[in-house]
């Protein structure tokens, strides 16, 4: 069974809270939608998410102790969804079961229309200090059409209090998630949506290119030809639009779909991306402690099933269990090469598990594969590194990762079940 090797303990845990008003156009994530009118305390949905808060805290106590977290996330659906007072329950069970280090980042999801002022004011006393608001989009017409519930107005004062709680020091960083590629979308259109992020603000922003994916409503709206949405030619220059735009406003690409002020990358991101290792907890979430990747049960009583499961058979039986699948090398590569700076693939192959023989072997048949987007200039390298060019090589991702995935499954099974001594 292939197993990178010298995984240390986990220092950072990501919690899924899947509770949301309802469910975007386009999201296929493992959510719950409440209604627009849910309410943590004793409104519609509370009943649900206070049991679900059970389930989680339970799950977290049966997890093995470790070092300290250095980044929490606690991400959805709607975590804002929850009450100042819930969200200190799970922070209290994360430090019971591992501390929580000094200075550690504390993300928390939100959405521009699911809290007030002195809400927020408590979220941030008790530790929040990253802030990821669920934007999307500035147009009201493009936020009724995508099934979002929050405005403009929303947006434009929630952004205001997070600038302010920065400039009080009472936040450190926070983020704005943006969509591009939407429907009808065009570059004037676009354009305007990036000057108004770069307005409030903002020290970080999340352009993610909207995916068409099966079971959503967009899915349903593409098949009956009801879609419109920007061809090949005019995804890719709204993708160096922002790229032109973005850097232009002091905001440095540090990965694909991520771009930052100075000092204000997300860390708890760059766990996924390096290949380090995480605690994920909650309903469809995915965790990744040395070196084998664990999915939870996407529905309710499917998670409850589980983690009932674990509670019979031990704390560590998630761990062990034939759907926990280890992480390959062409794992690594492909969320290392997402990064500004790329990949060393010598030293991940080591890191895999492979001899020199078998790193001289193996990896300049990928090298060989990768030969068209060399010339292209849409890979270079940079020393031992190799690195998606900005912002050519980065939009064309996917036709490198494809070669990457290709790569991989030629290999013979003894490149492939690396095992640990």
């Amino acid at each position: 069974m292939s197993v990178v090797r010298n995984i240390s303990p986990p220092r950072s845990a990501y919690l899924h809270i899947p509770f949301c008003y309802r469910r975007c156009f386009y999201c296929d994530f493992a959510i719950v939608p409440l209604g627009d009118k849910a309410n943590h305390s004793n409104g519609p949905g509370s009943t649900s998410i206070k049991s679900y808060l059970e389930l989680l805290h339970r799950e977290i106590a049966l997890t093995p102790s470790g070092p300290p977290l250095s980044t929490i996330y606690i991400g959805g659906g709607t975590p804002s969804l929850l009450s100042p007072c819930q969200i200190k329950s799970l922070l209290e069970h994360l430090k019971e079961r591992f501390g929580i280090q000094s200075g550690a980042e504390v993300t928390m999801e939100m959405d521009p229309a699911s809290f007030g002022f002195e809400e927020l004011e408590a979220f941030l006393s008790l530790g929040i200090n990253r802030v990821s608001l669920g934007v999307q989009s500035f147009n009201d017409e493009v936020l009724e059409k995508i099934g979002r519930t929050h405005r403009e107005n929303h947006i434009s004062q929630t952004c205001k209090w997070l600038h302010q709680a920065i400039e009080n020091r009472k936040l450190k960083t926070w983020n704005l998630d943006l969509i591009q590629n939407l429907p009808e979308q065009n570059i004037s259109c676009w354009e305007k949506e990036l000057f108004k992020a770069i307005n409030t603000h903002v020290p970080h922003l999340s352009i993610y290119d909207l995916s068409i994916e099966p079971g959503t409503v967009f899915s349903w709206k593409e098949s009956r030809g009801e879609l419109e949405l920007p061809n090949e030619d005019l995804a890719a220059k709204i993708m160096d639009l922002t790229n032109s735009i973005l850097c232009k406003a002091g905001f440095a690409r540090y990965e694909i779909s991520n771009y930052s002020k100075p000092g204000h990358a997300s860390r708890h991101n760059r766990v996924y991306w390096s290949g380090a290792g995480w605690w994920g907890f909650g309903q469809g979430a995915t965790s990744s402690p040395w070196g084998k990747r664990l999915a939870r049960p996407r529905t309710r009583n499917g998670y409850q099933c589980w983690i009932e499961t674990q509670e019979t058979s031990g704390p560590d039986s998630s761990l062990s269990q034939s759907k926990a699948v280890p992480i390959n090398l062409d794992d690594l590569v492909l969320t290392g090469l997402r990064r500004r700076e790329g990949v060393d693939l010598e030293a991940l192959g080591i890191h895999f598990g492979w001899s020199q023989t078998q790193c001289k072997e193996f990896l300049p048949l990928l090298e060989r594969r990768w030969e068209r987007a060399f010339k292209q200039g849409c890979l270079k390298r940079t020393g031992n590194r190799l690195k998606l060019s900005n912002p050519k090589g980065m939009r064309i991702s996917n036709q490198v990762f494809l070669e990457l995935i290709l790569w991989w499954d030629s290999l013979p099974e003894s490149a492939v079940s690396v095992s640990n001594p």
